[in-house]
């Protein structure tokens, strides 16, 4: 696959600009989420924030005259992708922030390539960790005791919360590799495969929402505009973005925007949420964050010596990784760049959860 604008075109803000824009939506998209949940059921809020993101990404695919994809296996594997990388962990993240603080549940959104490296240990037999991703690891997870203050028995802080926020940041990592090992080569755009699956996903919300949850007896301004902008914003607009970050710089450089994140989030629960900080939360993310920049690190390649007769020694071009979180919201998965998300979503040709990619709620 190939992004659907070229290299060359015009861009009217400089990529890191864009970059920048996309660090503040995905570290405020856990705001969004904690003001959502206060007037709206936590199904309600991922159905919201579903439903304004597809709204957005459909507009994208008419503007683009994208076309959807292709074959009922292609959309089999999006089904499932949908669930792992948006409709599960953006549930679970507005589930997480009914008991735990926005900051605590962007902290955890940051443990995603841990969990990535953790899996690949068993699902991606081709890429065996080194010993220093293997140290990313365990300093990566030793960081998350850090946060939850584990030397004091997790006091002030709700377990089930935080399991819930953890396990959203394990859907992302499983649904990664998913997409790595199933919509590779498509033939579809990053697009058209990020619109399918979050439209996918806001109909697998349609179906269980009414199941669990009533219509509020009164709907509140601020909510409602969280979750328009948490679904318009965090889960459609931050798509197109990463689109075009991912397509000028690559996936390496847009990677990068996992380590911001965290600390917008915490930054923006205090500022305006007046969320308790203590020493080791901000000492904890950091330790998670440096975990997982080890475990994104590549050992260095050494250039072949040319044999003669040989003059094509160059090496191919980097594949390009298709965009989750949340989101989810991801771009593909709080949260989510790869899989088609969340982040933070779609497939791609690098979708590994060990390929540096963005977590976002």
């Amino acid at each position: 696959m190939s992004p659907t604008a070229p290299p060359s075109s015009p861009r009217l803000l400089d990529w890191r600009v864009r970059f920048g824009v996309l660090a503040l939506i995905w570290g405020f998209s856990f705001v969004f989420i904690k003001v959502g949940t206060e007037g709206f059921a936590p199904f309600q809020v991922t159905f919201g924030r579903l439903l304004f993101g597809t709204a957005v990404l459909a507009v994208a695919l008419v503007v683009k005259r994208d076309r959807l994809p292709r074959g009922a296996r292609v959309w089999g594997h999006l089904t499932v992708a949908a669930f792992l990388l948006n409709a599960l962990p953006f549930s679970l993240f507005a589930y997480a922030e009914l008991t735990i603080p926005s900051t605590l549940a962007g902290i955890c959104n940051a443990t995603t390539p841990l969990w990535g490296m953790l899996l690949s240990l068993v699902a991606l037999s081709e890429d065996r960790p080194t010993r220093v991703r293997a140290a990313g690891l365990g300093i990566g997870f030793m960081g998350v005791l850090t946060v939850l203050g584990a030397w004091q028995g997790f006091s002030g802080v709700d377990v089930t919360g935080t399991a819930l926020a953890l396990l959203a940041s394990f859907s992302y990592a499983v649904g990664w590799i998913y997409v790595r090992r199933t919509l590779t080569g498509t033939g579809s755009s990053n697009l058209s495969l990020a619109g399918s699956q979050v439209g996918l996903a806001t109909l697998q919300l349609a179906v269980v929402t009414p199941l669990f949850t009533s219509l509020p007896k009164s709907v509140e301004v601020l909510p409602l505009l969280s979750v328009i902008a948490l679904g318009a914003l965090g889960t459609g607009y931050a798509m197109l973005l990463q689109y075009g970050v991912v397509a000028e710089v690559g996936p390496t450089t847009a990677a990068m925007v996992t380590y911001f994140i965290p600390v917008i989030a915490t930054a923006a629960g205090v500022a305006l949420l007046d969320e308790q900080l203590t020493w080791n939360t901000p000492v904890g993310a950091a330790i998670v964050l440096a975990g997982a920049a080890l475990t994104q690190s590549r050992p260095s390649r050494r250039t072949p010596t040319p044999v003669a007769g040989n003059v094509n020694t160059t090496d191919a071009a980097p594949a390009v990784v298709s965009i989750r979180s949340a989101g989810a919201d991801r771009l593909g998965t709080t949260d989510a760049a790869t899989p088609v998300v969340g982040n933070r979503s779609a497939g791609a040709e690098r979708v590994g959860t060990t390929d540096g990619a963005p977590c976002r709620a």
